[in-house]
């Protein structure tokens, strides 16, 4: 059996202001283009189908295209869940219905976690669907009060689905949320960045979950998957063993994410339990890039590179003083500038000012000097350096006259 898995979709997302509708179309169609050259038996998409709980009509009709493209034309089934972006309750509507059609969607937590049983010549596979779902909604449901965390919502859910679970089957697992087998190393250091020290790579346009690492989820829990399909991280990346994986998202929806490659996993099953899997990289209709250089500069290199000319571009401008509309001059040449940026020339910490290092032993200038070297652009020149003494000087005399 050969799946697909996707995952973080966000289908109707808008970012710096642009709408990604056109790109996510464009997107969609390729792993439909995909879908059709690879002839998989099922595609999983790993939540966060929509962007947002209720999303946009075009988002809805975009969704229902790909859909039909995928069940209807090339008769693949698709094993969906919603994730922290979605609305479980409206992705989860009709779900009974469509299942007959091959579409088996898990919006909310049943009784039990879906399962979802399909067959190949080989036998069975299992796939356990757990959707997003706030662990008090969970603690509530169950009446479990020792459920407090995402971690505890997810040990319950897999224990249950363990009670029943065929162990000599083939069984996979689709969630959504931070999966690392780093999670008490990360909990118990203070004043860290927790993604960082759980050892999963995180960008900005990911949602927090909660805080303190209460979202941090613990891979070991998943040992009797064989294979565990994740959704929330936008870079395709493994958590320890190679049968759990995050397959990605298939558009970069922040300039943290330029170094991402975007796609899809593909996992199969052929003769054990131990799938075979590569990564198939999805080519955008543009991508997003940050240039750096003197605004003259930056014009005169997009104007000779035409092809590229439409991509999302964050500018940092090297530029010294006062720029009249940078942003209406650049995007002149790139209309989809997102972002512009003056460059730092060092970093500013509040709690180290000129006024904590012996600021009434230094002169006028020497204190203008330190305080240009953290904030200013450029160099503090000799031409530079006599123009703000002269200014000193006059201010002084203008204080001493009065």
């Amino acid at each position: 059996m050969k799946i697909i898995h996707t995952g973080d979709w966000h289908i109707g997302k808008i970012v710096n202001e642009f709408s990604m509708i056109e790109d996510q179309r464009y997107i969609l169609n390729s792993l439909v283009a995909l879908i059709k050259r690879e002839k998989p038996d099922v595609l999983v998409i790993a939540g966060d189908i929509y962007d947002r709980s209720i999303p946009p009509v075009e988002a809805v009709e975009l969704l229902n295209e790909i859909f039909s493209k995928v069940l209807i034309e090339h008769k693949v089934k698709i094993i969906a869940i919603s994730g922290n972006h979605d609305s479980g309750e409206r992705v989860a509507f009709g779900s009974e219905i469509l299942a007959k059609k091959g579409l088996y969607i898990s919006g909310i937590i049943e009784n039990e976690i879906k399962k979802v049983t399909l067959k190949d010549q080989l036998g069975e596979i299992n796939f356990y669907l757990v959707p997003y779902v706030d662990p008090a909604v969970i603690r509530r449901k169950y009446e479990n009060p020792d459920i407090k965390n995402h971690n505890d919502a997810m040990v319950f859910h897999v224990r249950q689905i363990e009670k029943n679970m065929d162990k000599s089957a083939r069984n996979v697992l689709v969630a959504h949320g931070y999966v690392t087998l780093k999670r008490e190393e990360a909990i118990e250091a203070e004043g860290e960045d927790k993604y960082k020290l759980a050892d999963i790579k995180t960008s900005d346009s990911e949602r927090p979950l909660s805080i303190g690492g209460t979202d941090l989820i613990d891979g070991k829990i998943f040992e009797n998957f064989d294979y565990v399909a994740l959704g929330h991280l936008h870079g395709r990346q493994k958590i320890g063993r190679d049968t759990i994986r995050y397959s990605g998202s298939l558009l970069k929806y922040s300039f943290s994410e330029i170094n991402h490659k975007n796609g899809v996993t593909i996992v199969e099953f052929n003769g054990d339990k131990e799938p075979i899997i590569r990564q198939e990289e999805l080519i955008p209709i543009r991508n997003m890039r940050i240039i750096k250089g003197p605004i003259k500069d930056l014009i005169k290199t997009s104007l000779e590179d035409k092809c590229n000319e439409k991509d999302y571009i964050q500018a940092i401008l090297t530029d010294e003083g006062k720029i009249m509309d940078p942003i209406g001059k650049l995007r002149g040449v790139y209309p989809n500038i997102m972002l512009l940026k003056r460059e730092e020339k060092s970093n500013i910490r509040q709690s180290e000012t000129s006024a904590s290092k012996g600021y009434k032993n230094k002169s006028e200038l020497e204190l203008f000097k330190e305080f240009y070297n953290r904030i200013g652009t450029g160099e503090m020149s000799a031409n530079k350096e006599a123009i703000i003494k002269d200014v000193i000087d006059q201010v002084l005399k203008g204080e001493r006259d009065k």
